[in-house]
């Protein structure tokens, strides 16, 4: 699998139209025999599409697995000596959470992947960090959930940094002071979920406790957590708006990604769209699962070069998403897809899906 250390070596989104097509075709086809080989579940998953392993597909004819799987199903491509960490999905029950179960190697290419995307979007300079949640405490260093996964990721681009909130959830004013104290004439990160900056940089915070223009430098990260606010009726014009109305941050970045493949993360470029980088790919597929052309809705399809240690690498989400159709966007200097995410499916739409 050293054809990931290879492509570290260019930029993020070097790999363009034609090239990034057929280098995927090979090496997605080659990860779907990897996992067939190591993976009990997943050979049995194959056998029953009764899929050809020896005709080499094309991207969309690669079999994919409905993300909900890894909740009822023990996925993995290692023997449980050489399980590093496990991470699950964020969700209410312990019982209905996704279970993804890494190595040495799969974790460490997550991070490199992750870093070289994240520097490509927005520097190669570590900054100070302002984590809009609460300090972890007693934590399993082997078990994460998707929240403390996405924090400890992107925490290694910080040089400092410090949570808003206290033990109790509250905003700490001294801290936060502290730090803006130090960092508001600099440029510096704010990370957290979207909920949780909503709820507390939106609704929460008193801005009478904090000087005018203190995030006036800032570029903030954020992703996930929709659903805790989704009673706000809230799209992202008016979560920007929001934000820059309250505190005055400039510039604001929206992520999408999946815990199940985590480190294959998609940034919002500042035309609004979601670029997939020289690690992934996104395919949107109809109700009767066949591919859409672009500009049509239908369900998301994510495929990604990093799953080794489990069979991750085409996974069919529960997101509603388009393949943009026409657009003048030039960002990451890549004239490769984008793609928009409209949603959730709807419980009606999920129970349609169960027969996958």
């Amino acid at each position: 699998m050293n054809y990931l250390a290879n492509l570290l070596k260019y930029n993020a989104y070097s790999l363009k139209g034609n090239e990034k097509e057929t280098y995927f075709k090979n090496k997605i086809n080659s990860l779907t025999l990897f996992h067939f080989k190591k993976s009990a579940e997943y050979r049995n998953y194959l056998k029953g599409l009764n899929y050809k392993l020896k005709e080499k597909k094309n991207l969309k004819d690669i079999p994919f697995l409905p993300v909900r799987l890894f909740k009822e199903h023990k996925l993995i491509s290692i023997k449980k000596e050489k399980i590093f960490k496990t991470l699950y999905s964020s969700g209410t029950s312990s019982l209905n959470l996704s279970k993804i179960f890494l190595d040495k190697y799969n974790a460490l290419n997550q991070i490199k992947v992750l870093q070289k995307i994240f520097f490509n979007v927005v520097g190669n300079s570590r900054l100070p960090m302002l984590i809009v949640d609460k300090k972890p405490e007693n934590i399993d260093r082997n078990n994460y959930n998707a929240s403390i996964a996405a924090i400890n990721g992107f925490s290694i681009f910080a040089n400092e940094k410090i949570y808003l909130l206290d033990h109790k959830n509250e905003i700490n004013y001294l801290v936060l002071k502290k730090f803006l104290k130090k960092n508001f004439k600099k440029k510096f990160l704010v990370f957290g979920l979207t909920s949780n900056i909503y709820l507390n940089l939106i609704e929460k915070l008193d801005k009478k406790k904090i000087k005018e223009n203190s995030f006036i430098n800032s570029v903030m990260i954020h992703g996930g957590g929709w659903k805790k606010i989704e009673n706000r009726k809230l799209n992202k014009e008016r979560f920007n708006y929001f934000l820059n109305k309250k505190i005055g941050i400039k510039k604001i970045i929206n992520y999408y990604g999946l815990v199940e493949q985590i480190g294959s993360i998609f940034f919002e470029c500042k035309c609004g769209y979601f670029i997939p980088s020289n690690f992934s790919d996104v395919l949107i597929r109809d109700a009767n699962l066949d591919l859409c052309k672009k500009g049509e809705k239908g369900i998301v399809q994510l495929i990604s070069l990093l799953p080794t240690s489990y069979p991750g690498h085409s996974i069919l989400t529960e997101d509603i998403g388009e393949i943009v159709k026409k657009h003048n966007c030039k960002c990451y200097n890549t004239n490769d897809k984008r793609f928009l995410i409209h949603g959730r499916l709807k419980d009606a739409e999920l129970r349609g899906c169960s027969d996958i």
